[in-house]
């Protein structure tokens, strides 16, 4: 990383690695110490998945503009220690024998807001230090660290929970967010500061403005619906589909773990061809070429059936919808931050985030109750259904040529 692209953005990417890898190792913690340690009900564990997040999406609305206005780097370490302090108080309780379930609601509330934070003040930093075309090359780098993050992640978290329990790798999680914040301190390359005008914008509009500029924008506005339209599509589905392979299908836990920890893999495959791709056939045809199979392939799992078939298929379908969406995904939030000034950046990526996440909780919520009333096969078809409508959705040619970033950084060229 450090060859390709300078020391401060291996150690900004270092501190990516770290705590991406902590997050999906603890993934699925809450929800068994919920069971395990808390005695918690079915609806109980769902309200926890699904409410925490919301509320921080909620929350983040305020924290853009904050963000948008001081030194990115301390917000991101205070972020990380934000994060790092609340998952470590989660094994503190519970060896005092005080951990509660509103304890982890309020941690997974704190989380995700700081996480929502770090993600706005992270992009607007690395708009700062990457310049030109290597902001492809480096968002491919990030993207495909998450995939393998998401493929190795949550089986080593397995054998931790299985060998010392769910609340160890919460530690693990903590820790992870501390290193980050050590990365980020080493970094020496200046910081990004928006000046506020308070005469130039009202009392109260900046926690608009991000939104604001996305909707003014017409590629921004089509990638914003798009994406969160299909992430929450395929996002609802997710605990449809563990329903349909663990209850109904009764796949052993380790089928169920292959079934979508070697498809990951395909998003590492997906994110280092993206920037070869756009270098052969051009930007605007690679995006719309992966954006418009990403929302095609999830229609397979229409056909997912019990034994080693529906494994097969579970493994094929993912395997090309993470493919596609690695080759997306380092194209979209290139075209995002070109097109987006650098005294917007932060609130439009914290307002992107945001939305996104409360799209997805109110999507799982609303295809849970779907799957109560037509079961969980035929709710996950109807979201592969409604997915094939959101290539609609994704840029012109003409909007592209048309719209041209409202502030081009040095060394960016025109779209």
């Amino acid at each position: 990383m450090r060859v390709w692209s300078g020391r401060d953005v291996g150690l900004l990417w270092s501190a990516y690695a770290v705590s991406t890898y902590g997050t999906w190792i603890a993934f699925g913690a809450f929800p068994l110490i919920a069971v395990q340690v808390l005695h918690a009900s079915a609806f109980a564990v769902a309200l926890l998945e699904a409410s925490g997040p919301a509320v921080a999406a909620a929350v983040a609305f305020s924290l853009g503009p904050w963000v948008e206005h001081r030194a990115k780097r301390p917000v991101m370490v205070a972020t990380d220690l934000a994060r790092s302090a609340a998952m470590a108080s989660v094994p503190v309780a519970h060896v005092l024998g005080v951990l509660s379930y509103a304890q982890l609601l309020v941690v997974s509330i704190v989380s995700g807001s700081a996480g929502i934070a770090f993600t706005a003040a992270s992009g607007a930093y690395l708009k700062h230090l990457v310049r030109g075309e290597r902001l492809l090359v480096v968002n491919g780098r990030f993207e495909g660290t998450s995939w393998v993050a998401t493929a190795v992640g949550p089986p080593l978290g397995g054998v931790l929970i299985g060998l010392l329990g769910a609340v160890v790798t919460v530690l693990a999680d903590a820790l992870s967010y501390l290193l980050s914040a050590l990365a980020v301190l080493r970094i020496r390359g200046g910081d990004v500061v928006v000046p506020r005008d308070r005469t130039a914008e009202p009392r109260g509009a900046g926690l608009l403005g991000g939104w604001r500029f996305i909707l003014r924008d017409r590629v921004l506005r089509r990638l914003f619906l798009n994406s969160v339209l299909v992430g929450g599509l395929i996002m609802a589905t997710a605990p449809l589909l563990a329903v349909l392979l663990l209850d109904r299908y009764r796949f052993p836990a380790w089928q169920y773990g292959l079934a979508f920890g070697l498809p990951a893999l395909g998003g590492f495959v997906g994110a280092r061809l993206s920037p070869r791709l756009v270098h052969r056939y051009g930007r605007y045809r690679v995006m719309i070429v992966s954006g418009r199979l990403r929302s095609l392939f999830p229609l397979g799992l229409a056909f997912v059936g019990p034994g080693v078939p529906g494994l097969l298929t579970v493994i094929v379908v993912e395997g090309l919808l993470i493919t596609c969406m690695g080759v997306f995904n380092p194209i979209h939030a290139t075209e995002r931050l070109r097109r987006t000034p650098t005294d917007r950046t932060a609130r439009v990526l914290a307002t992107w985030s945001a939305v996104g996440k409360l799209v997805q909780a109110t999507l799982m919520v609303g295809w849970g109750v779907l799957a109560a009333l037509v079961g969980p096969l035929t709710a996950i078809t109807t979201a592969g259904v409604l997915l094939l409508a959101t290539p609609l959705l994704l840029p012109r040619r003409s909007d592209m040529a048309a719209a041209r970033p409202a502030v081009a950084p040095a060394g960016f060229p025109a779209a």
